[in-house]
């Protein structure tokens, strides 16, 4: 007789979730976060579930190794890799999560009768097995680079950052010590609300628009660019539009310029619920033409390697050929961007990326290309930055700084002062 359909529960359901996610990863090559088909109150346990399976993919790989002749199916794969990281990582009670595992093989009937093999590796592999396999580490073409600018221990370090995974930070409106008492969380010295977690829509100050999630490095280049009250800014490639979120409560009269109006979508609905005002413009950055600001905001697409810690769905995406046309790409924006700023006024560059690259590599060449620019100095105490963030030509964050607080996303950041 065929196999019954596994009885639905709300805990295989969400795991269900979280197998498709993980195959949108791995078979589509699309973000855990382009998961429009997701919504309702599992979403967001599907959501960490998928990316702690992801996160520790490689560790489980390396369990499951020396126990198979071959490879197993994708959807295998990710159902071993899921259950493996409840286990060993979330603290699951094993005899849920084998049981809704072989339920997963069973659902699809090309690996339904692998069933039986799900329920004997589960029950073979222990926590011993876990505990001496090698920590997950960055894919080789990626560790290559940072190890090539960073050495091996800070390497290392950064591994382990991403392991550890991230808190929520929050940039608030106005009193972020009033926010960081009222949700039970920190602020870090660069200013933002740091909390151990929580589902984000039902915290207190979401629905009045009071704070939006954004790392605290990603809050950081907003304010090089000082007072810009009263002042017109350009921010560049701006979704999904928290720095944009930033200058406008900043009082700025702001542009928001990005080619993606999809995209653009959540920070007209974050612009809505915060109350805060932007021009939106939808338009290829290379292209459009609209005159000179006093200052301009770049945050250039980038490999986002520095925010691993938060999406490991990354080590899965990117690869060494990525990184030629973003780097292309970016240095033709950093010299359209330069054509925005009226003399005298600034240009501040970024990139969420590890590799110098995207970052030092990129300002040096600028620099060359613009004899007359200026790269001002940054000291990272004025931003609340920790000493070892200071760089030639802005600021460099890597993931393993601040580690007794939380971490950091890795960035780099440097401000332009065009010639008045």
């Amino acid at each position: 007789m065929p196999n019954k359909p596994p009885p639905r529960t709300e805990s295989l359901d969400a795991r269900a979730d979280a197998l498709r996610l993980m195959a949108q990863v791995t078979r589509d090559g699309r973000m855990l976060s382009d998961a429009s088909w997701l919504d309702g109150p599992r979403a967001a346990r599907a959501l960490r579930l998928a990316g702690l399976a992801l996160r520790h993919a490689g560790r489980a790989d390396a369990v499951l190794k020396p126990l198979v002749d071959r490879q197993p199916a994708p959807r295998i794969r990710d159902v071993l890799r899921l259950a493996m990281a409840e286990m060993f990582e979330d603290g699951a009670a094993p005899h849920g999560v084998v049981n809704d595992a072989v339920a997963l093989a069973r659902m699809s009937p090309k690996t339904a009768k692998q069933a039986g093999l799900v329920n004997a590796l589960l029950r073979k592999i222990d926590a011993a097995a876990w505990s001496a396999a090698p920590p997950p580490q960055l894919p080789n073409w990626l560790r290559k680079h940072v190890g090539r600018a960073y050495g091996q221990d800070r390497t290392r370090a950064i591994e382990a950052a991403h392991l550890a995974g991230a808190p929520l930070d929050l940039t608030v409106v106005d009193d972020a010590a009033d926010w960081a008492e009222r949700l039970g969380g920190t602020v870090l010295p660069t200013g933002s609300v740091r909390l151990a977690g929580g589902q984000v829509s039902a915290l207190p100050g979401f629905d009045d628009g009071a704070w939006w999630v954004q790392d605290a490095a990603a809050a950081v280049p907003a304010r090089l660019l000082g007072d810009v009250a009263g002042r017109r800014v350009l921010d560049l490639c701006a979704a999904p539009g928290g720095k944009t979120m930033q200058l406008a409560a900043a009082g700025a009269r702001v542009t928001a310029l990005d080619s993606s109006d999809k995209r653009l979508r959540r920070l007209h609905q974050n612009l809505r619920r915060t109350g805060l005002e932007a021009e939106i413009v939808v338009a290829d950055a290379l292209d459009w033409d609209g005159g000179a600001f006093d200052a301009v905001l770049l945050d250039a697409p980038c490999t986002a390697t520095g925010t691993i810690r938060r999406h490991p769905d990354l080590i899965h995406l990117r690869a060494a050929r990525d990184v030629e046309a973003l780097t292309t790409l970016q240095y033709k924006l950093l010299d359209r961007a330069l054509t925005h700023v009226v003399p005298g006024g600034a240009l501040v560059f970024c990139t969420c990326s590890l590799l110098p690259v995207e970052g030092e590599h990129q300002i040096a060449a600028a620099l060359k290309r613009h004899p007359a620019v200026v790269a001002e100095p940054l000291d990272p105490a004025d931003h609340g930055l920790p000493p070892e963030a200071a760089s030639p030509h802005g600021l460099r964050l890597t993931s393993e700084m601040w580690s007794d607080r939380g971490g950091i996303d890795g960035f780099f950041m440097a401000r332009l002062r065009v010639p008045g």
